[in-house]
């Protein structure tokens, strides 16, 4: 029981993955195994950023929460769905059609996101580039390994 009940919450995260995979616009950054969750960032951010995405996905019914990652790198930001047993491949299909939606609807509205001030050495800018790559290679080198 338990175990058909896991792959099938493994399959409807692995639907869920490819349809926000294909929408183009997301980074997948959790892992395949292990719990059936889903964590991705903007690859873009420079407009909307994913509480945004967060607080629309709302008007669907859709809960999904948005996180920034803990100390050293609290400046990245990602959604998270988990996969209960509840969740079939048809509300995977429908998340993804709305979050689909909600893409397109604030591409049509105005950044929420401040303009960014010219970055200083003194302002700790180049740190936080070093601490996104080296978090970016550790979440690329351990994805197929462990849970997110």
């Amino acid at each position: 029981g338990y175990k058909n009940i896991m792959e099938n919450c493994m399959e409807n995260a692995k639907a869920l993955r490819e349809g926000i995979e294909k929408t183009g616009r997301f980074e997948i950054v959790s892992k395949e195994m292990g719990v059936p969750l889903l964590a991705f960032a903007l690859k873009n951010t420079s407009k909307h950023d994913v509480f945004e995405i967060s607080d629309s996905l709302r008007r669907f019914g859709w809960i999904v929460p948005a996180y920034t990652m803990p100390a050293d790198a609290q400046h990245i930001a990602v959604l998270r769905i988990v996969v209960r047993e509840d969740f079939s491949r048809s509300l995977a299909e429908r998340l993804v059609s709305d979050l689909q939606k909600v893409l397109k609807e604030l591409d049509s509205l105005p950044s929420k996101v401040p303009v960014p001030v010219a970055p200083t050495k003194a302002d700790g800018s180049e740190n936080a580039e070093k601490i996104t790559k080296y978090w970016m290679k550790l979440v690329a080198k351990n994805k197929t390994s462990g849970v997110c």
